[in-house]
């Protein structure tokens, strides 16, 4: 049995907690086909009822699949979407989950990823601490992120509830990351301010040359330092691009930072902060861009 059978095995049996003898859908883009291939051809070899559906890549993250790609999604009861970019906070993927359509978004998986590092994980222990996470952003009000001791970030979320991207999926529809392993959060729009010290890296653009400094006023970035700063406010387009979309918190010990943000935002000890939509999450910015900036070791205060 190839390695990349092996994980598909053991994730379909430690993740997944309610009946997966449904039909499943891979949809996969250009850049992903030989992976999004490899995971297709696992599931149908170990019995599996398994297709496949490839599209173009997506610009960023957060743009919309095509719609013969969603059609493709509706008829299906497990949708794998292993792409380029994310199509985790579309409206297609909103679409389809309420129809109590499971969709596992992996975007910008590679083979290492696969293989190493946050999808090994005890996902006992993962969804244990996620949960706990999860809870202590609904109990709190606002939270104040330091890194470093002039960089201070003001973040009201108000009464609304921690989310859990535990990675085990315990009922049909349930819907996520794998791997997985954070807490997040759609902050009130346009509230936040202050100033955060991205060191890790950025959705689009991987691991940072040099830390990129965001100043955020009334919820949106007003400046970002550097190249990379200048390459991130590029891709959000300005507008509702730029408006601070999500606080999330990782709680993956397994999970590396290696450039690639769906590996990058889960591991421990690091926080991310996205700009962009948040309608699909609680929030109420639709942008077509989702753009996630993970930071390391950051010091987190719980304010009421």
């Amino acid at each position: 049995m190839s390695k990349i059978k092996e994980v598909v095995q053991t994730m379909m049996r430690t993740n997944f907690k309610f009946d997966t003898d449904v039909k499943i859908l891979t949809v996969t883009d250009i850049s992903s086909e030989k992976l999004g291939n490899e995971f297709h051809q696992a599931l149908h070899e170990l019995g599996w009822d398994s297709s496949i559906a490839v599209m173009k890549d997506r610009n960023k993250s957060g743009e919309e699949p095509d719609d013969v790609i969603l059609e493709e999604m509706k008829q299906n009861e497990i949708v794998f979407c292993i792409t380029k970019h994310s199509l985790t906070h579309t409206k297609a993927r909103k679409e389809v989950n309420k129809k109590g359509i499971s969709v596992i978004t992996m975007p910008g998986i590679t083979e290492d990823m696969f293989l190493n590092g946050a999808i090994n994980a005890d996902y006992e222990i993962v969804e244990k601490k996620t949960l706990e996470i999860a809870e202590k952003i609904t109990e709190h009000k606002e939270v104040e992120i330091k890194t470093g001791k002039e960089n201070k970030l003001i973040i009201p979320i108000g009464a609304r509830e921690g989310i859990a991207s535990t990675g085990v999926f315990a009922n049909k529809g349930d819907s996520g990351n794998l791997p997985s392993g954070e807490a997040y959060v759609a902050p009130i729009e346009y509230k936040s301010n202050g100033k955060i010290l991205i060191n890790g890296s950025i959705s689009g653009i991987g691991l940072l040359k040099k830390p990129v400094l965001l100043e955020i006023k009334n919820g949106k970035i007003e400046k970002a330092s550097g190249e990379e700063g200048e390459k991130l406010l590029n891709i959000l387009n300005g507008g509702e691009g730029t408006t601070l979309a999500e606080l999330g918190i990782g709680t993956n010990y397994s999970a590396r930072v290696t450039g690639k943000i769906l590996e990058d935002e889960k591991a421990h000890d690091t926080i991310h902060v996205a700009f962009g939509s948040n309608h699909t999450f609680g929030g109420t910015i639709d942008a077509n861009v989702h753009i996630d900036c993970v930071t390391i070791s950051p010091e987190i205060n719980w304010l009421k």
